[in-house]
């Protein structure tokens, strides 16, 4: 088992901050795993109780006010998008005083549930979405074999990349055919299957509603309904476009990046670093591996991460807000960066306080009084927002 430090430290802090906790991740993301991590460094009891499990679905169904009301401690329910309408319940526990136990759910995520649960639990249930094994979990000496198989665990863990990528290909099949009809989307798996597919080819790119409407033959409404779905299942990352008060004219359309790269290569039939380092994603899929990681490592919202691009053709591939001060990020693969003309433009009308580009080389060094070269594989020390 992996020790997800960091992610059980916060999680622990946020239930002493909220009565209600949720874990949100796609299947085999490490959402159970986390809550035993945090559930075995609780000091008092701890309660579990599992919604794929007859049992206590059952239980929960007949009256799960008498069965809830009882426990002390910490409560840890896992798959709780099978019953969404347990939200209002928690709510009514959550409000008692002396408040005799914390909530912890576990769901795979999606817009009905999110609605749900703020509608019923607002101020009370605070939202941690769990991504990948991150770099500073594995070590950046395995950079290459994380940035070819993603993050989830199976896959890292598997004993090697044919096996890793026969659990992807698992994995996206149940996804399709098992997690999304159960969030109670009719959409046919081949169709979405495809879908997927052409948004890998997608990857890093300004999405154009239009051109996928074509494509399927469909209205821009149900392909924009497609990718809010797996948006909700936090499969794909919409990374919306900054509107600096600028006088150029600017990009409004978000960015679309495929969460795992792992996952993005098995929809690509890439299998291996070879094919990997010689196919036309692999600049796109090297930005969205580490746009991912960073994003997870600073716990940055996504209202203070977006990228900006003027159509003049000037962009910063994240933009980060940390109070009024911002800084832009450069991913680029590449052993040599530079200060090219569109960070300087940047830096100069989105008044930057700084420029940092992250490349594949091994130092870290300054460009330029505004810019910074910061290794990949130094992330962890040399990278600070």
């Amino acid at each position: 088992m992996i020790p997800r430090t960091d992610h059980v430290r916060t999680v622990r802090q946020r239930l002493r901050m909220f009565p209600v906790v949720a874990i949100l991740g796609p299947r085999q993301i490490g959402k159970t795993t986390l809550a035993q991590l945090v559930a075995g460094a609780h000091p008092g009891p701890v309660h579990r109780l599992d919604l794929e499990h007859p049992a206590d679905l059952g239980r929960l169904l007949e009256d799960p006010v008498l069965v809830l009301g009882d426990l002390r401690g910490l409560v840890v329910i896992d798959e709780v998008q099978r019953r969404p309408d347990l939200f209002p319940v928690l709510r009514v526990l959550a409000d008692r005083k002396p408040r005799p136990a914390r909530f912890l759910v576990l769901g795979s995520a999606s817009p009905d549930l999110i609605r749900q649960s703020s509608e019923s639990l607002a101020g009370r249930i605070h939202y941690y979405h769990l991504g990948g094994l991150g770099l500073h979990e594995i070590g950046a000496g395995r950079m290459d074999k994380r940035w070819l198989r993603g993050g989830f665990p199976p896959s890292w863990l598997a004993r090697s990349n044919a096996a890793a990528f026969l659990w992807l290909e698992s994995f996206i099949r149940t996804f399709l055919e098992r997690d999304v009809p159960a969030l109670g989307v009719r959409v046919p798996a081949p169709a979405l299957r495809r879908f997927w597919t052409m948004l890998a080819h997608w990857h890093g790119q300004t999405w154009n509603s239009s051109e996928f409407a074509r494509s399927f033959g469909v209205s821009d409404t149900t392909v924009r309904r497609y990718l809010d779905l797996l948006t909700g299942a936090l499969v794909v990352r919409q990374l919306q476009p900054s509107h600096a008060n600028v006088a150029k004219r600017q990009v409004k359309a978000p960015k679309i990046y495929l969460r795992d790269t792992g996952v993005l290569h098995a929809l690509l039939g890439i299998a291996d670093m070879g094919a990997l380092e010689s196919h036309p994603k692999s600049g796109a899929s090297w930005e969205g591996f580490l746009l991912e990681n960073i994003v997870d490592r600073f716990g940055l919202p996504e209202e203070q991460t977006r990228f900006w691009a003027a159509h003049t053709g000037a962009e910063i591939d994240l933009l980060v807000a940390r109070g009024r001060r911002r800084i832009g990020i450069e991913i680029k693969r590449t052993t040599v960066p530079k200060v090219t003309r569109s960070i300087r433009t940047a830096l100069a009308d989105l008044e930057l306080a700084e420029v940092v580009v992250v490349h594949a080389g091994p130092e870290s060094y300054r460009l330029d009084s505004k810019v910074r070269a910061v290794s990949a594989s130094r992330l962890e020390t040399d990278l600070h927002l």
